[in-house]
């Protein structure tokens, strides 16, 4: 993913860091994917500056994420939030029985078709 006015090299190297980052840019460093970040904020890993509305757009300090990307620890933490949220989300999907199939067949119709066997 490429951000906004920005390559990764310097990223990488903390130069022309905005203070903000969203939540893509704040995945990108994390070598993460967006759609990780509000489990990490859930788990208290990642803290947004301020009050946020929730419907609004969250930020994440850079100084703050710059640091703590340096600690192993952390990111350990970061990496078991992450694999532990997939983990969970994989396995409801697995136990969750199809709806309204029996025998676990479908017709092209959608039209559920019992199999004999």
């Amino acid at each position: 993913m490429r951000m906004k006015g920005q390559s990764e090299a310097e990223f990488q190297l903390g130069k022309a860091i905005p203070a903000h980052l969203m939540a893509e840019q704040a995945a990108w460093g994390l070598n993460c994917q967006p759609h990780d970040v509000p489990t990490l904020v859930a788990a208290r890993l990642l803290k947004l500056p301020g009050n946020p509305l929730p419907n609004g757009i969250k930020f994440f300090a850079a100084s703050e994420l710059l640091e703590q990307v340096k600690d192993r620890a952390w990111l350990v933490k970061v990496t078991n939030a992450v694999n532990q949220h997939w983990h969970k989300q994989n396995a409801r999907k697995k136990n969750r029985p199809a709806h309204g199939l029996q025998n676990g067949h479908v017709s092209p119709a959608g039209l559920v078709v019992a199999t004999v066997g």
